[in-house]
């Protein structure tokens, strides 16, 4: 198993088990727990996971910026399961604006299964999902994102979005607040999301538990402008805002 493997599935398994023993990641990966050790110094340098006494857990983010391939294990299992309330929301035919966060990937998989859909997205790892089927799916255009590299933004994925109608836009953030408020660390894809937010039909945002109770640098919106919030968790039991007929619990 190469160095980038061992780490990913080091990440699958502490966002399964949240806490782990070096002893525990050792035998469920067949390795010495020298390299184990090793592996959990680099990714405790990188900032991804914090070591205690005998053991390790995922870091907290905050407003950490997080490459899109190691975003993509936190939490994978809730993400799969809002991915899978939220395709039941995409009708035949529809027209779908998609965000560049990793819950809307999980949702990317699911879309071939739903006939006719068409998807624009800035989600550089969506497209290339799109790729292997028969599916109508349009990149925004623009440029890289330096902070997140698996996305497109800028005036051109900007300008490419206004000229559009979408029937439902799925979107998620990095933190949510009680008040309903939710936030993100990266402006450019605050201003790609309000783009594609002002021009969509219906509007869904996915928020995986541990997004719950945080806050970031930059404002996004609020949950009462949505037709649909899709979680793992009981909205209604969090949120202060009293609409629990948008909460779909995944």
């Amino acid at each position: 198993m190469y160095k980038c493997e061992r780490e990913d599935e080091i990440l699958a398994l502490l966002n399964d088990t949240e806490y782990a023993t070096v002893e525990y990641l050792s035998r469920k990966m067949n390795i010495s727990p020298s390299s184990i050790r090793r592996d959990l110094k680099n990714l405790e340098e990188r900032g991804l996971v914090k070591r205690s006494y005998g053991g390790v857990k995922i870091a907290e983010s905050g407003g950490r910026r997080i490459p899109f391939d190691l975003r993509s294990h936190e939490n994978s299992a809730q993400k799969k399961q809002i991915a899978k309330a939220t395709v039941s929301l995409i009708n035949e035919g529809d027209v779908v604006f998609l965000d560049g966060s990793s819950s809307a990937y999980f949702v990317a998989e699911l879309l071939p299964s739903v006939s006719g859909v068409t998807v624009i997205t800035n989600n550089l790892d969506a497209l290339s999902w799109f790729s292997n089927y028969d599916i109508k799916a349009y990149g925004t255009g623009g440029i890289i994102s330096p902070e997140n590299r698996a996305v497109l933004v800028g005036g051109y994925a900007q300008d490419f979005l206004r000229n559009l109608r979408a029937d439902i836009a799925v979107i998620s953030a990095q933190a949510v607040a009680a008040d309903g408020n939710f936030y993100d660390c990266y402006a450019e894809e605050v201003a790609v999301r309000n783009v594609m937010l002002a021009n969509a039909r219906r509007k869904v945002l996915l928020c995986d538990s541990s997004k719950l109770g945080k806050t970031s640098t930059f404002y996004q919106g609020n949950v009462a402008d949505f037709d649909y919030v899709v979680s793992n968790s009981d909205l209604a039991a969090f949120f202060e805002v009293p609409t629990p007929e948008k909460y779909i619990l995944a």
